[in-house]
């Protein structure tokens, strides 16, 4: 007698949905490996600042001061602005003749700028206890306490100022990261948009030679 059972199997035949979509996820995995990492890049800002640091420690985006002092360069008569502490103390960077002042615009949301916080926070070292440079770190975020809040709990030490009056469009246009240095004058001898390395040597001696100016 003839067994007329039909063997079952669970071996999807290759025409079937399931065998398709599974060809084309070999065939394109590169394309799709890249899409995961593009749309993870997007959604994290912790996934974004890991990349940019990597950027920078390529030494490709290392600061450089290169804008000699000369009468064009002095400081526009409007380029001064107000600043107040955490506590409200309002000061005037016009108080800050004298100094070299390091001046940098920035807020807790913004990926590029949490990039570049660990090059700042060792200059900030290198120079906190010389009276010759000062640091304003300008935080852009809606509430202060958001900014504050990110600074204690990445262990960044430098002081935390917000602006308290109009900002000209030669100091700050709206593009954060930015980052400008001051010479003794008020003139602007440093004005970078986007994420920096500030903690290269070579950057260092070129604050300090501002500060002998």
């Amino acid at each position: 007698m003839k067994n007329n059972s039909v063997k079952r199997t669970d071996t999807p035949s290759a025409n079937t949905p399931t065998s398709k979509v599974w060809a084309w996820i070999q065939k394109n995995i590169s394309t799709l490996l890249m899409l995961i990492v593009l749309a993870v890049l997007l959604i994290s800002p912790e996934a974004k600042t890991f990349v940019l640091r990597q950027l920078i420690a390529t030494g490709l985006f290392n600061a450089k001061i290169e804008t000699p002092y000369t009468e064009e360069s002095r400081a526009h008569p409007n380029a001064d602005f107000g600043f107040s502490d955490e506590k409200g103390n309002q000061m005037h960077t016009s108080d800050l003749r004298g100094k070299v002042v390091f001046i940098n615009f920035w807020a807790s949301w913004c990926p590029p700028c949490r990039a570049e916080f660990p090059s700042i926070q060792i200059l900030y070292n290198r120079f906190k206890d010389d009276k010759e440079v000062v640091f304003l770190s300008l935080n852009e975020d809606s509430d202060f306490a958001t900014g504050k809040a990110y600074l204690e709990k990445e262990n960044f030490s430098f002081p935390m100022y917000r602006s308290t009056s109009n900002i000209p469009s030669e100091v700050y246009s709206g593009v954060l990261p930015t980052t400008l240095v001051l010479d003794k004058a008020g003139r602007i001898r440093l004005h970078h948009t986007g994420f920096a390395n500030y903690a290269s040597e070579n950057f260092i001696s070129q604050l300090q030679a501002l500060m002998e100016e």
